[in-house]
This record gives structure tokens, C-alpha cells and sequence, in this order.
């Protein structure tokens, strides 16, 4: 990656995964799962990144989802994580990651809904 400059922008892309239960096991899989799969599918180094937040729904306090992210090596990367709104009728054990980074200009971010968080953003889909 291009160090920062006139040609690089600074984007967002986002994801969502759930876990199988509420463990610390689960809660680390799914979350590194995510990450990987962002990481793949933009092409990402941790140089590019700059942050990431991390949400939980209320059902998953066993672990927290950023010691993933830690597992796969992003140990330079500022990280945080946070408790979901509770609305009623949401999906269980869900996981959000918003993660930003330094990219060329023009570069179209690849969101990542794994499983059926796909249900969570319908209008991305297509590009899942």
C-alpha cells in the first residue's frame, strides 16, 4: 500500500457475523472469521488500517471480539469494542466490526455479512 498522500482516502467498511453461542471460543472464531474475511476480500495489511470498532448484541459478553482481531496479528491497530442497542426483535449473538482504513482513491469498499447477517443488510447481497 501507497503511504498516505493526495491519491489515498480514507474509507470504512463494515461486517457482521454471529456466533454460535456465548462463549469465548464462539465469540473469538466468529469474530476472527470476520475479520479474515475483510481482510481477504479487500486486500487489506494492518499498515492500511487505522481502527476498528467492534459491537456486540447483549446476548454475547463471554469474550471480547477485538482479542480476535489480536489472535491474527493486528496488535498495532487501535481497537474497541461496545454493546449493541438492545431493540426488541433484533438477531441474537451478533458481532459488528466497523474498521477503517487508508485506501487509493477510487477503491469501493467490500462489506462482509457471513451467514445469515446477510439478512442484516439485504442490499448488499449481491455483492456477498
Amino acid at each position: 500500500m501507497q503511504s498516505m498522500s493526495e491519491s489515498s482516502t480514507v474509507v470504512a467498511v463494515r461486517g457482521a457475523v454471529q456466533a454460535d453461542r456465548n462463549s469465548s471460543e464462539a465469540i473469538l472464531d466468529a469474530s476472527e472469521q470476520l475479520m479474515l474475511e475483510l481482510i481477504e476480500r479487500n486486500s487489506l495489511t494492518p499498515e492500511q488500517m487505522i481502527s476498528a470498532i467492534f459491537t456486540t448484541t447483549g446476548d454475547l459478553d463471554a469474550e471480547f471480539p477485538a482479542a480476535a482481531a489480536r489472535r491474527i496479528g493486528l496488535n498495532e491497530v487501535p481497537l474497541m469494542c461496545a454493546q449493541e442497542i438492545p431493540v426488541p426483535g433484533s438477531m441474537t449473538r451478533v458481532i459488528r466490526v466497523l474498521l477503517h482504513m487508508n485506501a487509493p482513491a477510487g477503491f469501493k469498499p467490500q462489506h462482509v455479512y457471513l451467514g445469515e447477517t446477510r439478512n442484516l443488510r439485504t442490499d448488499l447481497n449481491a455483492a456477498q
